[in-house]
């Protein structure tokens, strides 16, 4: 049997409670109370719907008004990349983008934008994601990302093989920046999380792929880290990805994780997956380039079972 399948049919049978459930064995996997009061450098919540596991999150770091304030506008990244439906996991779920928006509003912003540079036809892929719908319910506004006359050069000075790269116009002139990826398989860089799913505010993702592909990414982590890091894991692909192939590939985990720190979050989130972070190499990457930090037994991580 490959590992993968090993750890998709033990994840299921809930077996590997070290490895995907603990976070490497950090202390207890999961406590009924956790708000201490405590500045958490990371908080993961578990078996909830999306929208109450960001409402557990939130409040275990203070509450949306530490990230969004009164006034400001905020642009909100998912992964809209694909022209399927919720069920299939390979875009952010809708609830929890909706969640995200009405809590923005709820802190006082002016406007919210929702966009993703999408890989499928952009208005298919808003509308069959169910990203659109739970946007404007929330009262949030949709953007397009599928025209390079929305998107800017600039400068990635702290790049070692990306130098520079054309960033839409939204990421530029908005106050806040919520990056919110789904976890999920990639056949290239192993996994999708936070700092993969901010290929999806650039225009020209093929010279990524080109010149090394988990430097780059690495990379462009440097120019302008998200203020707030949600990663959705409540469902997840677990191969085949990053489209899919079926709802087989699926697998319903129900974790949310929440930091200001994009490797430390996609550390965890991979943790969740059943892989090392090191495993994935733009993780390992960007660790040493200070980006953030993967070890987790240096972080105050607030654990919540919903």
């Amino acid at each position: 049997m490959k590992r993968r399948d090993f750890i998709r049919k033990s994840l299921s049978a809930g077996l590997i409670t070290g490895t995907a459930l603990s976070f490497g064995g950090y202390g207890k996997i999961f406590a009924n109370s956790v708000f201490s009061g405590l500045p958490y450098d990371l908080v993961a919540v578990k078996d909830g719907e999306p929208d109450k596991m960001l409402d557990k999150a939130l409040q275990a770091l203070g509450g949306i008004q530490n990230f969004v304030k009164k006034g400001q506008t905020v642009v909100v990244k998912p992964n809209i990349g694909w022209d399927v439906t919720p069920e299939r996991a390979a875009n952010t779920n809708p609830l929890l983008i909706k969640r995200i928006v009405e809590h923005c509003y709820t802190a006082g912003a002016k406007e919210v934008y929702v966009f993703d540079n999408t890989c499928d036809n952009w208005s298919s892929c808003y509308k069959n994601s169910g990203i659109e719908r739970a946007t404007k319910d929330a009262g949030g506004k949709i953007a397009p990302g599928h025209s390079e006359s929305y998107y800017q050069q600039v400068s990635v000075s702290k790049g070692k093989n990306l130098k520079d790269a054309k960033v839409h116009e939204l990421i530029l002139n908005s106050d806040v920046f919520i990056n919110a990826p789904v976890l999920k398989s990639h056949g290239s860089a192993k996994l999708t999380i936070t700092m993969k799913n901010l290929m999806g505010i650039v225009w020209d993702r093929r010279y990524w792929h080109r010149n090394d592909l988990n430097q780059c990414i690495a990379d462009f982590s440097t120019y302008r880290k998200p203020d707030l890091n949600i990663v959705d894991a409540y469902n997840v692909m677990t191969r085949n990805g990053p489209r899919g192939v079926s709802k087989a590939d699926v697998l319903k985990m129900q974790y949310l994780i929440v930091s200001t720190d994009m490797v430390a979050a996609d550390a965890a989130a991979a943790k969740i997956f059943g892989m090392e972070p090191e495993d994935v190499k733009y993780i390992q990457i960007a660790n040493e380039m200070g980006i953030g930090q993967m070890d987790l037994s240096k972080l105050n991580i607030g654990r919540i079972k919903v």
